[in-house]
């Protein structure tokens, strides 16, 4: 029969056994039969696939100003976000502008109210309002409730012949009805940069582009690389007829995808419409 001291005895030899192994691995005998050529290998290949990865970003950085050729010289952008648009995004996108010799006139941001389904008939009764006051042209009269509201939203943020005060008095109209922030002294511009973020109803984000492109000379949409995702806002748009009266770009959150929509925007001054992207239709960039 095993004793009591023989339980002892074993479980010293184990812990003396497991010590000097310890003790070993962390000295002189620890490198043996290691081989690092291996993980030195797997590392070179990590670094050459980030490389890689990121190519795109930086060829688009290095590249922007000479593929911009200045062609925003002369024609400032109003920035409009829809609700949840990531400001860094934003701010990012407003930089690419400038570096292709625009400038940002004003950024209006729409509020969650605008695009809430269950307040179309707040929507509606405030567009019928707004063109009554305009009078007969500004709006289509017969235009549906999306699509009025987004040609009063072009007339508020891209209409130049529109005069100053009706401009200012359908912001401070949206503004009171919290469906859109203004900045204080607001600047409209011809071109429109559309910056999307939290999933939008299609029918609605299909008809605020529509009105919009209506009053402005160009119009692009900008989302990220997940809205291009088959259950994306992008994705949805695209299927819509909006698609062919408005650029999209998606991969705005990427400094490639920023690049492009700025080429979009270019491009908007003289051809509507257009699908640019990694998803896009017509191309990755638009380059003509």
């Amino acid at each position: 029969m095993i004793s009591y001291r023989h339980h002892i005895v074993s479980l010293v030899a184990v812990f003396l056994a497991l010590a000097i192994g310890v003790a070993l691995g962390g000295g002189p005998l620890s490198d043996l039969g290691r081989d690092d050529r291996p993980a030195s290998a797997t590392t070179r290949e990590q670094r050459t696939a980030a490389r890689t990865a990121s190519y795109g970003d930086d060829f688009a950085a290095a590249s922007a100003a000479t593929l911009y050729a200045a062609g925003l010289r002369g024609h400032p952008v109003s920035v409009l976000t829809m609700p949840g648009a990531d400001g860094a995004v934003v701010s990012a996108l407003g930089a690419q502008v400038e570096a292709a010799g625009g400038t940002v006139a004003s950024s209006y941001d729409v509020q969650p109210t605008l695009v809430d389904g269950s307040k179309k008939s707040l929507v509606d009764a405030l567009g019928s309002q707004l063109m009554t006051q305009l009078g007969s042209g500004a709006v289509t009269a017969d235009a549906p409730t999306y699509e009025r509201l987004g040609q009063l939203l072009g007339l508020a943020v891209a209409d130049d012949d529109l005069p100053s005060s009706e401009a200012d008095s359908i912001r401070q109209s949206l503004a009171g009805a919290e469906l859109l922030a203004s900045p204080d002294t607001a600047g409209r511009a011809p071109t429109v940069l559309v910056v999307l973020g939290d999933e939008i109803d299609p029918a609605i984000l299909s008809g605020l582009v529509s009105g919009l492109a209506a009053k402005a000379t160009g119009v692009v949409v900008a989302g990220d690389a997940a809205s291009a995702t088959p259950a994306g806002d992008l994705s949805a748009l695209r299927a819509e007829p909006a698609a062919d009266e408005v650029a999209t770009v998606d991969g705005a959150d990427t400094p490639l995808g920023q690049v492009t929509a700025v080429l979009a925007l270019i491009r908007s001054l003289s051809v509507p419409g257009g699908s640019f992207g990694a998803s896009g239709s017509d191309g990755p960039v638009p380059l003509k």
